[in-house]
């Protein structure tokens, strides 16, 4: 027979060392890097998809699979790493073989960031950022775009726009660099705000925060500020919802995953799986995290950039694709990520520029 103290023992064992690997609800400080000795089972497909002749893809951010679980939405910033000055379409749709079927949003973006397919198939875009002085004496038009979400139709018809286009600010009426959308599945609509946020010069008034609003637009709450603790932000970069409607939110400057309630209370952080500047959920809670930042300055012990996946019910790191090659002996990896209903990944470049897609060994 067991001995009940040792079984007791042994469980509290185990639940302290699960929370220092883990770092949940700690500072993540000591957790080892999640990138040695895991496997890797995908192939890598670089350049992925073929736009017309004359149009290339620019730097990516913003990419969802559609709700047909195989086309991919991408809001690419025209061919470049920004919109000034162009007025070719920003959204695009591909098939699952990488051709266009849809283009739209065209002299709409500065900077598109994020994007999201909600459950009727619109598609939602935010542009992170004003134009820079640089860019408004270039391209005076520049003035009046960033800051804002818009929703889209399927076909491309403005469903709604949230924030003023080219105006920072707080809601109700205004946003500021907006990076990430989504909407919950009763309708409402979260939206992240505050890119710059884990500069080393960032203000301590620099905006950091979720804002949620009713499924027409109507200002609910926000909540966050500038900081490194329960509730606080540095670059709320990407956001998504597992199967329990928990929200998980890219916490990138502080180099973890904040979770969330739908009213914004503080459930739990997690460090394991890196620096991330996109997150994607599929249906069985499976969580798929890319780290585009990760380096011996900003997030020193061993962590590399790359896409972390595990799973959002227990927390485990399962597998680990490394980062591609590039300028530095660490090499490089995509921002934005997504997954198909066949397990496809697929990473939106910024450096690199244009879309990786991973594909399991096992499906080929």
């Amino acid at each position: 027979m067991l001995d009940p103290v040792r079984v007791t023992t042994t469980r509290i064992l185990l639940v302290v060392v699960s929370m220092g690997l883990f770092g949940i609800h700690g500072s993540g400080q000591n957790v080892p890097p999640a990138n040695e000795n895991l496997p890797n089972p995908y192939e890598t497909i670089r350049n992925w998809g073929e736009l017309p002749a004359g149009r290339t893809l620019g730097s990516i951010t913003a990419i969802e699979v559609d709700r047909d679980g195989k086309s991919l939405w991408v809001a690419e910033r025209c061919g470049g790493r920004s919109c000034a000055g162009s007025d070719v379409p920003v959204v695009l749709k591909l098939d699952e073989s990488g051709k266009l079927q849809q283009s739209f949003g065209a002299d709409l973006f500065l900077w598109p960031h994020g994007i999201h397919v909600d459950h009727e198939g619109n598609v939602w875009v935010t542009d992170g950022r004003g134009a820079t002085p640089e860019e408004i004496a270039q391209h005076p038009e520049t003035r009046g775009k960033g800051h804002q979400v818009i929703q889209f139709s399927p076909e491309g018809r403005i469903l709604m726009r949230l924030g003023v286009a080219g105006v920072a600010g707080s809601p109700p009426n205004y946003l500021t660099e907006p990076t990430d959308i989504i909407m919950s599945p009763n309708g409402d609509i979260f939206v992240s705000e505050g890119h710059y946020g884990s500069l080393p010069d960032a203000p301590p008034d620099a905006v950091a925060r979720i804002s949620k609003f009713s499924k027409d637009g109507e200002f609910i709450k926000s909540w966050g500020r500038l900081g490194s603790g329960p509730g606080e932000f540095r670059t709320p970069h990407a956001l998504v919802f597992d199967s329990r409607g928990r929200l998980f939110v890219a916490d990138r400057g502080n180099s973890r995953i904040q979770i969330f309630d739908q009213e914004g209370n503080f459930l739990e952080e997690w460090h394991q799986f890196s620096r991330n500047s996109g997150l994607a959920m599929d249906e069985n809670d499976i969580l798929y995290a890319i780290d585009s930042e990760s380096s011996p300055e900003n997030h020193p012990g061993g962590w590399k950039e790359g896409i972390r996946i595990g799973s959002a019910r227990d927390g485990q790191v399962r597998y680990f694709i490394p980062p591609h090659p590039g300028d530095t002996p660490e090499g490089v990896a995509g921002e934005g990520i997504a997954v198909d209903a066949a397990g496809n990944v697929y990473a939106g470049e910024v450096t690199l520029r244009g879309v990786t897609k991973y594909v399991r060994r096992d499906s080929q």
